[in-house]
């Protein structure tokens, strides 16, 4: 029994791993009928940590559950029922839901958080805002209005505001969703770059998702991003 014991000890820290239900059906092939019932138990029943009674196990186990159903409830109470995307500017993927059901999710590119100076008098972070945002407009065929720092950036003199080389034509693909303050959701001709952050705050999409995302969502539909 104290053999027994000790083996039943080493397979339950054994079983804390990634490969826990693996380990579980090969250990209880190998042993005789009578200590695979107790392994069994042990696991699916462990003792509870030395001086906690099992009446505050069950307790805790219970608030737990409890606080667990209220987050759930939270969460679809918060969940919008029409069109939204999500967008994890950590791994640079998107998703489109209606509600609770998953309709597109793939690649997208965020921003490079690359800093830029002009001196000691302007500097910009190159970085996608995180938070609830609404979608403010939409817009086919968008024109770039170049902002100074896109002139800095290529070291070139900043021209005036309404000055003809600030427009460009056809760098933002087909559609562009605004999320203010000048971000946009868009296309990009360098679709090879994408699930990299390299934006400078904008979120750039190849075309097909970009085409569904601009049919599916409306202006007013939520966006999330984090």
């Amino acid at each position: 029994m104290k053999k027994l014991n000790l083996c039943l000890g080493k397979a339950r820290h054994f079983f804390k791993g990634h490969y826990a239900v693996a380990a579980m059906v090969v250990f209880m092939i190998l042993l005789p009928v009578a200590a695979r019932m107790l392994v069994w138990q042990a696991y699916r029943h462990p003792r509870p940590p030395e001086g906690v009674t099992g009446a505050q196990l069950q307790s805790a186990r219970e608030r737990i559950s409890g606080e667990t159903r209220t987050l759930e409830r939270e969460l679809a109470a918060k969940t919008p029922r029409s069109y939204y995307l999500v967008i994890n500017s950590a791994s640079n993927e998107f998703s489109l839901w209606r509600g609770g059901m998953l309709i597109r999710n793939g690649k997208c590119s965020t921003g490079s958080y690359i800093l830029l100076k002009n001196g000691d008098q302007q500097q910009w972070m190159f970085k996608t805002p995180k938070g609830e945002f609404r979608i403010q407009g939409k817009t086919t065929s968008p024109v770039w209005k170049k902002p100074d720092w896109a002139f800095i950036e290529e070291g070139l003199p900043v021209p005036s505001s309404g000055h003809y080389s600030r427009y460009e034509y056809g760098v933002l693909g087909d559609y562009a969703l605004s999320l203010g303050h000048g971000y946009l959701i868009h296309g990009t001709l360098y679709q090879r770059f994408l699930g990299l952050p390299v934006t400078h705050g904008c979120i750039r999409m190849n075309d097909s998702d970009l085409e569904l995302v601009y049919r599916t969502l409306s202006v007013g539909s939520k966006v999330y991003i984090y």
